[in-house]
């Protein structure tokens, strides 16, 4: 069995090419089509660019099948493959699901407040298996930036407007997840 070309992510994808992407590797996946060895390829094609790893997150971590609550070792091997795009996307990702669900909840879209602890869980869950010490990195400066409203990440917090609660809720998520 060889992995089809429709699988493997060019150079060049776009953030909307890689969901799709995804989208069908996910249903390649979840009918037992591929060996590891493949879906590692597949993967390791999408993360290796900033449009292919936000579509491979965006679409993998909001997925309702259950291969991303228990990542195979062809994912975690790919994901290793480029641990500095993986690995602000995947804090990035802990830390904005965490206030999403802080926001959610107030609006009282329990469902959705739901999905987004979903997605906080399976990044975190994420960032402790692949132990990729950028990920630490990463989770230091973002910690740092909600300490002191300053650093790496303070654009970052205020372009989205997160508020205290919010603020507090990413401090907390990001903290559990480097331990």
């Amino acid at each position: 069995m060889s992995i089809p070309s429709s699988l493997l992510a060019s150079e060049s994808i776009t953030f909307e090419g890689a969901i799709e992407l995804t989208q069908s590797l996910l249903s390649f996946m979840e009918a037992d089509r591929l060996l590891q060895a493949d879906i590692q390829q597949a993967v390791t094609s999408l993360v290796k660019t900033q449009n292919g790893a936000r579509g491979f997150f965006v679409t993998y971590l909001t997925d309702d099948r259950e291969e991303p609550d228990h990542p195979s070792p062809g994912v975690v091997e790919a994901l290793r493959s480029a641990p500095e795009i993986v690995a602000e996307l995947l804090v990035k990702n802990l830390a904005m699901s965490a206030a999403m669900v802080v926001h959610h909840s107030r609006q009282q879209k329990q469902e959705m407040a739901a999905d987004s602890a979903r997605v906080q869980e399976r990044s975190r869950n994420l960032i402790q298996i692949l132990q990729i010490p950028a990920c630490q990195t990463i989770a230091s400066q973002m910690l740092e930036s909600l300490q002191s409203a300053n650093g790496k990440y303070e654009t970052f917090f205020q372009r989205w407007g997160y508020d205290d609660e919010q603020k507090l809720a990413m401090g907390s998520a990001v903290r559990s997840a480097i331990g």
